[in-house]
């Protein structure tokens, strides 16, 4: 981490810096759920829908899965380089965008299915 000229770096307390690692790790699990949930998709529902729609929700979650995990570790290194600067953690885009991706995703899904 670098650091300003003037700005003193100090420890935060360990169980902040655990609990922010616990929370990047809670990014790392759903992406992983989202790279399994394509392959799933394109492998295991040959009759939900024809093979291009299943192609194309399989590179969505594929890419959203992607776009989670490195959008965690980016967050995990902002939370932590605040806390040992003693800074207010920063704001987050990723809450509200995953949020809207896991709802159009299950809309879409529950329209799927009930075909």
């Amino acid at each position: 981490m670098s650091s300003t000229p003037g700005a003193e770096l100090q420890e935060p307390d360990y169980r902040f810096s655990l609990a922010n690692e616990r929370t990047f790790l809670a990014y790392v699990r759903t992406a992983l759920a989202m790279e399994a949930g394509a392959l799933a998709v394109v492998q295991l529902l040959p009759d939900v829908a024809n093979e291009q729609w299943r192609r194309a929700a399989a590179v969505v979650l594929a890419i959203l899965g992607l776009v989670v995990v490195v959008s965690g570790y980016r967050r995990w290194a902002l939370n932590q380089r605040a806390m040992r600067r003693g800074q207010p953690l920063p704001d987050t885009w990723l809450i509200p965008i995953l949020t809207t991706a896991v709802t159009i995703a299950s809309a879409v899904v529950i329209l799927l299915v009930s075909r």
